[in-house]
């Protein structure tokens, strides 16, 4: 093999392979649950294991940030060039919950290796993609001969993503002045598949909402009352039947203001990838496509906003009949917003249509939860190219584009820091995120390693 810089990035990491899984499995042994009470000294102590790890790793500043839940970590590697751009790396220490009888094969928290797979809960989510900046960090000074990354290189692991990171969005405005960046890199993400290496460039935002109607203060006769009453239920059915359009639209008055369409560009970008749909609607458990007129199935689920019902009721739902006016009837909503979507404005569109349909004698109440905003990296960005030049580099092929349907924090990052956000990482749909027998391909865990030492030099040079 050449001693070029890549093959040096090689040759370290398949040195330092069997040092690097031992540590990720001591890692993934702590269980980290940030969902039940009864985990929160193991969130704790995750903590406490990540911090010292990445201070053992080279980090001169590594803190643990604590929040009114569960703390966050991060960690500093000021670069010694004085104009090297600043790029932060955002992923989550904390778990979702596992039991042996959920059914996994071995102990979730008993991490075991099979068939070059890791198994263990957080071994691709996300403790498997956070730590393999650790290596790749090492790999990155070992190959170039630097003793600083060429990036001032900051990471914020936190420890509520499992639950909704309901305190992040307040840490990251408190701590603005030490997370600033020129561009931030979440590794709490995935590929197409193992054979398809990909870069996402964007991801959903979501706003939330109950409605509630009220008609009568209890259930009342439908045979004394019907028809001369209005029904709350049958108010819900016309609201909820009212959502969308004949063509799949969302038909609130003013929804797509502001959309960013796709690109002729993205839509064959979208196209290039080797997707199946009776594949995808088998893993969808699915018997037909369905959504807005005119867009690939694709297309609906990445670039497009939605409105879904998400749960409904009211009235008497027990065996046989009882024919009754409810005095009540709910629907919860929820709404996948895209770039150019404000989620406050949308909430406000969505209190303004659904009050104006609720016909008279009728009370209704709207709860909206805390909303996520969308991001998303423009095809052409430097900041981009440079992490597919980099993926490309560690997979030696052509890297393909995606987006993200769902939704997370790293939003949150793009509005405070008002920084791009790129999305790097090398989980695969067979790693079974928050189902029994989660895994990591360790092929591709090292691959993540090995875009990671590339990439620092990549964004070093595209970001001035």
């Amino acid at each position: 093999m050449s001693d070029t810089p890549d093959s040096a990035v090689r040759t370290y990491t398949e040195q330092h392979r069997a040092a690097f899984l031992d540590d990720l499995a001591e890692w993934l042994r702590i269980p980290s649950v940030s969902a039940q009470p009864e985990h929160d000294g193991d969130v704790r102590r995750s903590a406490a294991w990540l911090s010292a790890k990445l201070a053992e790793t080279g980090f001169p500043v590594t803190e643990i940030w604590e929040t009114p839940g569960a703390p966050a970590v991060f960690a500093e590697w000021p670069s010694d060039d004085p104009d090297a751009p600043v790029v932060l790396v955002y992923g989550h220490h904390d778990v979702q919950p596992a039991a042996r009888e959920d059914g996994w094969s071995t102990d979730p928290f008993e991490p075991v290796i099979r068939d070059g797979r890791m198994y263990g809960r957080g071994a691709a989510d996300d403790k498997g993609q956070v730590f393999f900046h650790t290596l790749g960090v090492r790999a990155h000074l070992a190959a170039t001969g630097r003793s600083t990354p060429a990036v001032h290189l900051k990471l914020l692991v936190e420890g509520e993503e499992e639950s909704g990171s309901p305190h992040f969005r307040a840490l990251a405005e408190e701590r603005a002045a030490r997370l600033a960046a020129d561009a931030v890199i979440v590794s709490d993400t995935g590929m197409w598949d193992e054979n398809t290496p990909t870069v996402c460039t964007g991801m959903r935002g979501l706003a939330e909402c109950e409605i509630e109607l009220s008609g009568p203060g209890q259930d009342i006769h439908s045979g004394s009352f019907g028809g001369a009453v209005p029904n709350p239920a049958t108010a819900l059915a016309r609201l909820v039947a009212a959502l969308h359009d004949e063509d799949g639209r969302v038909a609130v008055p003013g929804f797509y203001d502001g959309v960013a369409e796709l690109t002729e560009t993205e839509r064959a970008l979208f196209a290039e990838l080797p997707f199946d749909e009776a594949t995808w609607l088998r893993t969808a458990s699915s018997e037909a496509t369905a959504g807005e007129a005119g867009y690939s199935t694709l297309e609906r689920v990445w670039a497009r906003p939605t409105a879904e019902v998400n749960g409904i009721g009211g009235g008497y739902q027990g065996a046989g009949s009882k024919t009754v006016i409810p005095s009540s009837a709910m629907v919860k909503l929820s709404f996948r917003l895209v770039a150019g979507q404000d989620p406050d404005r949308v909430q406000e569109l969505v209190r303004g249509w659904a009050g104006s349909r609720i016909p008279a004698g009728v009370r209704h109440r709207i709860t909206f939860s805390p909303a996520t905003r969308p991001c998303l990296t423009p095809l052409d960005h430097p900041a981009l190219q440079a992490v597919a030049r980099a993926m490309g580099r560690a997979f030696g092929t052509k890297i393909l584009f995606t987006r993200e349907g769902g939704s997370g924090p790293a939003a949150d990052l793009q509005d405070v820091l008002g920084a791009p956000v790129l999305f790097l990482g090398i989980s695969v749909p067979s790693d079974g995120w928050h189902g029994p027998d989660e895994k990591v391909e360790l092929d591709l865990l090292l691959k993540g390693v090995e875009t990671t030492a590339h990439l620092w030099g990549e964004l070093a040079t595209a970001l001035r």
